[in-house]
């Protein structure tokens, strides 16, 4: 039978991705509902080569307009839905057997949030949502029963190290660490002087994957690895102290678990997000991706190096965050999103960034991150302090 499949972000570089995979496995899925923020004219596009029952575009105008270019396409009979409540409504359908949560930032969360107590399989590549509300949303997956996939590359290969059944969420036996990668972004052997003169265009120009622009700065700033350090944290129920994180510039491996007999076991391909989206999609069994396998004649050299934390302080910032608890990784999430919108704007400097982070770290309210409402009110306090201290930078 074949499994419908709702994707959450449809036009980002993971929604595409998921698509290719679903175009080489046509018989396996059915799309059911495909979400996009602003990019419309990708949006129809998609709509008219896999006619899904439902269209999500949260602005009332653009669905509009969606709705009446559909009229006269092949997709006809797909339903556009407005409003920031049809993100959720859609995960919960009953033909919806699979959720695919690519909406980046806090946007994601409630309806991340709905697939899980809906009790899906989630296929995550949301960080926000459990850095966020990381308890909230691990409590959800195991009160409706759902299955929670990662997605991102590092988070799906230490799921792929982990022993036979394992579960999201469980601490396994017999670990004694996990080891993220990190490709070191653009800017591994930059001195931090030169970082001053980083613009937009090489911040985003990533050395090995083709991402958006927002989690290519991410990954320049390292950021991103210490959003996936509390990922790790709460997908497999490991401390801080448990997380190692090393610069692996090649990308070839791209995570290992580290086991209290000395084996350490690691999963390698292609920096190509389509093996992660092929494995969780097909989970527990296997399909084909698209993606080359590795030739270990050409790709001979792997190299690892500790991260530079004077020059990249986000990753400091983020275990700090982990250790505290509470709102404190949504404050780092949220001041972040904050800061790198910023930079992208040409409002402040790339180094900048870390700064505005931990300014707005060190001043917000931490509280219990124990509801919603706790969860989004710590959020909104704490772009309100990012944007004030921004200020003093522009």
């Amino acid at each position: 039978m074949t499994k419908g499949v709702c994707i959450l972000g449809s036009t980002g570089s993971i929604g595409v991705s998921t698509l290719d995979v679903l175009r080489l496995n046509k018989a396996a899925y059915s799309v059911q509902a495909l979400t996009a923020n602003k990019n419309m004219d990708l949006l129809l596009a998609q709509c008219i080569e896999f006619k899904p029952n439902y269209a999500v575009i949260p602005e009332p105008e653009l669905a509009e307009k969606l709705r009446k270019k559909l009229q006269h396409s092949d997709a006809a009979d797909t339903v556009v839905l407005s409003g920031e409540d049809s993100l959720a409504s859609v995960t919960e359908l009953q033909q919806v057997d699979i959720v695919v949560a690519a909406i980046v930032g806090a946007a994601g969360l409630l309806p991340t949030l709905a697939a899980a107590n809906a009790g899906k399989k989630l296929l995550l590549a949301n960080k926000e949502a459990l850095v966020v509300s990381g308890d909230l949303l691990m409590s959800a997956v195991s009160k409706s029963g759902a299955t929670l996939l990662p997605l991102d590359s590092e988070h799906n290969a230490l799921f792929q190290c982990m022993p036979a059944g394992y579960r999201a969420g469980q601490c396994a036996a017999g670990i004694r660490k996990l080891i993220l990668t990190a490709s070191g972004g653009p800017f591994l052997h930059t001195n931090k002087a030169a970082l001053a003169q980083v613009t937009v265009a090489q911040a985003c120009a990533h050395p090995n994957w083709s991402m958006g622009k927002k989690i290519s700065v991410d990954s320049a700033t390292m950021m991103n690895k210490g959003l996936e350090v509390i990922e790790a944290s709460y997908l497999f129920d490991m401390r801080a102290d448990q997380i190692e994180v090393l610069v692996h510039p090649q990308s070839i491996v791209h995570s290992m678990v580290d086991y209290i007999d000395g084996s350490i076991l690691a999963q390698l391909g292609q920096p190509d997000m389509r093996t992660p989206i092929a494995h969780a999609l097909a989970w527990p069994d296997r399909q084909y991706s698209g993606v080359s396998a590795l030739d270990f004649l050409s790709n001979n050299q792997l190299s690892f190096e500790a991260p530079n934390d004077e020059v990249f302080p986000c990753l400091r910032l983020a275990y700090n965050a982990l250790k505290e608890k509470g709102t404190a990784p949504a404050v780092l999430n949220a001041a972040n999103e904050v800061a790198v919108e910023g930079f992208l704007n040409e409002s402040i400097r790339f180094v900048d960034i870390p700064a505005v982070v931990e300014k707005t770290l060190t001043s917000a309210s931490i509280v219990a991150a124990d509801s919603i409402p706790a969860v989004l009110q710590a959020d909104s306090e704490a772009r309100l302090l990012a944007q004030q201290f921004m200020r003093a930078y522009q």
